[in-house]
């Protein structure tokens, strides 16, 4: 076991010590991966030391460089390295944090870090709390809440009746929204065809005709990194008796920060609310946060007895609460990364990421051929190539190995995403990304000449 776990170290280590070197993207594709890998299943084993060798020579260039400082893309931090360190430690340990006599730890530090958590995103001391893998199953844990509230307003036990026959729930939101919303609703049996997509929200009132509803409102829109006008929008929604539950996947963490704790101003009026802590926490993958206002709707919702169960009767059993039975102890490295940062180190890493999309953003549509399409909000910007295709830019920008982004349409506009959310952004990556863009723009106009 000590060699097999030293040679995973020391391919750790040297993994990491070459984020600044190795490019970003990967170099594999996958037909050199499948050649790497695709076999028959072995007839006989290997040493578990040389798996470990094997596999790290095997997938050679298909990791994807997201750990590093110059890894823009989509919305994916890094991970802090007291959280990777307890992230090992769970694998270790293998205990099955589903009920404290599974692992009586992994019960009381969940039970903790939903308090701190709780506290550091300024929402109300009594609601509930799920680990969750992500911010997807967060809100289907989320909405599972709200379906069973608002259905048992009208005398109808979902859990028990099912949907066939309940009172139809409408789903109001706005008409930009993340997908892992629609696949919440479509996994609650909800109904895409209930969903009442707004294009201003200034409609909200009249779109709420008295029926089972659930509003949907945004702490950071995907792509322009939005927020929804919290202190206006949840009363209406709350006199309509509607359920209001918040997207905050990255955008909920500006609660932490005094400079941007402003964003999300009467956020917590709301009834329920999901986040990521794999996002801005940086603790390593998969890693959710949900909160429900009505502790009795969340448990209604997810609760599960059994005799074959040893279930407590003073700590808390994570089955009450989670969609999962058999899952991972989340607590340890969320537990992890609040104690490497603390309050005051939380809110510094989030001020310190819109500093690097600020400057990010502005530095680039500087350039000449490009055009602001969105200010950053808080950590998200976008910007155009308007003298040449903004895909191929982006394919370019990739392929240099020195940074890498994606893209996105927004109101029409194909655009390029700049999103920073790891720990690891340093100006010297801003440095030097913006030197990679500009030599790979001026390479491409005097191509183009």
């Amino acid at each position: 076991m000590k060699t097999t776990l030293t040679t995973a170290l020391e391919s750790a280590l040297d993994f990491l010590e070459g984020l600044d070197r190795n490019p970003v993207a990967p170099t594999a594709d996958r037909a050199t991966l499948l050649s790497r890998l695709q076999s028959d299943a072995p007839e006989e084993g290997l040493a578990p030391e040389l798996v470990i060798r094997e596999l790290v020579h095997t997938v050679d260039g298909g990791i994807v460089g997201s750990a590093s400082g110059r890894f823009f893309g989509w919305v994916i931090g890094g991970a802090l390295p007291a959280a990777i360190g307890a992230d090992w430690l769970t694998s270790v340990w293998d205990n099955n944090a589903t009920l404290y006599a599974c692992g009586p730890a992994a019960s009381v530090i969940e039970e903790v870090c939903g308090r701190w958590l709780k506290q550091i995103l300024g929402l109300p001391g009594h609601a509930s709390f799920a680990f969750t893998t992500g911010c997807q199953m967060a809100h289907v844990t989320c909405l599972a809440a709200a379906r069973h509230a608002v259905l048992a307003k009208r005398g109808w036990d979902v859990e028990k009746q099912g949907l066939a026959g309940s009172p139809p729930i409408r789903v109001v939101c706005g008409d930009v929204r993340h997908g892992a919303l629609d696949r919440a609703i479509r996994l609650l049996g909800l109904g895409s065809a209930n969903v009442v997509p707004l294009a201003d929200f200034r409609q909200l009132e009249s779109a709420l005709d008295g029926s089972p509803a659930i509003v949907l409102l945004q702490a950071g829109e995907i792509n322009s990194g939005a927020f929804d006008a919290f202190e206006k929008l949840i009363p209406i929604a709350k006199a309509r008796g509607a359920w209001v539950h918040v997207d905050g996947a990255f955008g909920l963490w500006a609660a932490a920060s005094p400079r941007y704790r402003h964003l999300v101003r009467g956020v917590q009026t709301a009834d329920s609310w999901a986040t990521d802590g794999h996002k801005w926490l940086n603790t390593p993958f998969d890693c959710g946060y949900a909160f429900v206002i009505d502790p009795e709707s969340h448990r209604a919702a997810m609760s599960h007895r059994a005799s074959y169960l040893t279930h407590s009767t003073e700590a808390r059993d994570q089955l009450e609460w989670t969609p999962e039975w058999s899952r991972r102890g989340r607590g340890f490295p969320t537990y992890a990364a609040l104690r490497q940062l603390g309050r005051k180190g939380v809110a510094e890493q989030i001020e310190n990421c819109c500093r690097h999309a600020r400057e990010l953003v502005h530095g680039i549509a500087r350039m000449p051929g490009v055009e602001l399409v969105s200010e950053p909000i808080l950590n998200q910007g976008l910007v155009r190539f308007t003298a040449m295709d903004t895909d191929a830019v982006i394919e370019a920008i990739n392929q240099s190995g020195e940074a890498f982004f994606t893209g996105t349409t927004w109101r029409g506009t194909r655009a390029m995403r700049v999103s920073v959310c790891n720990w690891r952004t340093s100006d010297d990556d801003v440095r030097r990304t913006l030197h990679a863009v500009e030599r790979i723009l001026a390479c491409r106009a005097t191509s183009a000449s």
